[in-house]
């Protein structure tokens, strides 16, 4: 594999060089301003704080990716946003379903199952197929929306309205190349931005659950 191969996947991008996706670039800052919030309100609390670091490296992937547009920069861009899933799902068996730690590490690796089975579904969809692997997790957060509504509302909610959240910023970047044409600057940083929202809404609402504590009766 040559990890210097040049990749052009988004509409902004016209050819080589390191500012041809000045808006895909720029905006990868909103990741790094939602790290930032989430780490200064989660003093002492150490897991928001380790997915508040992993949000800020995830910034810094994409901005390379969208800088450099090689293979090597895609991997610093895909490796953080599947390190934050996995931590994220540890921290929600932990904290929402007060799960062992082992218990919790272990839904975290199924995770990995779980996206392997559900992607060539999603790649058999219209629409969906260009963001496949994508898709499972709006679908997983959207189950644990379900279980925890009742049993834990203001989770509940939050899950919720981080699967609405995602399913919006997932709708953006697979229109960025069939929205190419007529808006050449495409719809990817939309994806960026959204997802940072989105992000930093998830990290707090485990800070906020960690400090609220189990619900009654949970």
């Amino acid at each position: 594999m040559d990890w210097t191969t040049p990749l052009d996947g988004y509409c902004e991008r016209l050819g080589p060089g390191l500012w041809a996706e000045p808006l895909n670039l720029l905006t990868n800052a909103a990741f790094m301003i939602a790290a930032v919030w989430c780490w200064r309100r989660s003093r002492g609390v150490w897991l928001p704080r380790a997915l508040s670091a992993l949000l800020f490296v995830i910034g810094i992937g994409s901005a390379l990716f969208h800088s450099f547009a090689t293979v090597w920069a895609s991997t610093a861009d895909v490796v953080p946003i599947g390190i934050f899933i996995l931590a994220y799902v540890f921290a929600a068996n932990r904290v929402f379903w007060r799960l062992s730690p082992w218990v919790s590490a272990l839904g975290a690796v199924g995770f990995v199952p779980w996206t392997m089975l559900l992607t060539p579904v999603f790649a058999a969809l219209p629409f969906f197929e260009i963001s496949a692997f994508y898709w499972p997790v709006p679908l997983l957060i959207a189950i644990h929306a379900l279980l925890l509504w009742r049993r834990w509302p203001m989770v509940g909610r939050g899950m919720a309205a981080g699967t609405a959240l995602l399913c919006q910023s997932l709708a953006f970047r697979s229109l960025d190349e069939t929205l190419c044409a007529g808006w050449p600057i495409g719809t990817h940083f939309l994806w960026h931005v959204l997802n940072a929202v989105m992000l930093g809404g998830m990290i707090e609402l485990i800070r906020r659950a960690l400090l609220a504590g189990p619900p009654r009766g949970g």
